[in-house]
């Protein structure tokens, strides 16, 4: 079993995610079946096969969430770190002017969208281990460009 990073937030969020899956989702589409199931024919049921696909999606992710949750390696926030690790966040400025600032979080709670980066991304390896001054390459569409550590918190 492969180790999952991840935040107290983050174990927070799936726990509730689960909660909700088992208490409120399940009881529903087996409700939902059940309901089917009393009109009949359930080979032309398109009720009964729709809620028979969804609750294979909620099983599916119930499994998922306990799977990642065995796993889980909670990390602390490093604010007042000297080096990057889980959980820091990093201020960068890049050759091109560009400026790039990410959490680097573990693969179930990455989001690049909202400035979480997975630690396995190739970005966040060249975070990884990196202090304030830093520079290091980074792989963009155009080619490789240099980047610097600006501040880590």
């Amino acid at each position: 079993m492969s180790k999952n990073y991840i935040s107290r937030e983050g174990l927070d969020k799936l726990k509730k995610e689960l909660k909700e899956l088992k208490t409120i989702k399940r009881p529903a589409v087996i409700e939902r079946i059940a309901s089917a199931r009393e009109l009949g024919d359930l080979s032309e049921n398109a009720e009964y096969h729709e809620a028979r696909e969804e609750q294979g999606f909620i099983e599916g992710r119930v499994q998922e969430i306990e799977s990642l949750m065995l796993s889980a390696i909670v990390v602390k926030s490093n604010k007042g770190a000297d080096v990057v690790s889980i959980g820091s966040t990093v201020h960068a400025s890049c050759e091109d002017g560009r400026k790039i600032s990410y959490q680097v979080v573990g693969p179930s709670e990455a989001d690049p969208a909202g400035g979480k980066i997975s630690n396995e991304s190739p970005l966040g390896r060249a975070f990884i281990g990196k202090r304030v001054g830093d520079e290091f390459e980074l792989e963009v569409p155009g080619g490789k460009i240099k980047c610097k550590v600006d501040k880590i918190s």
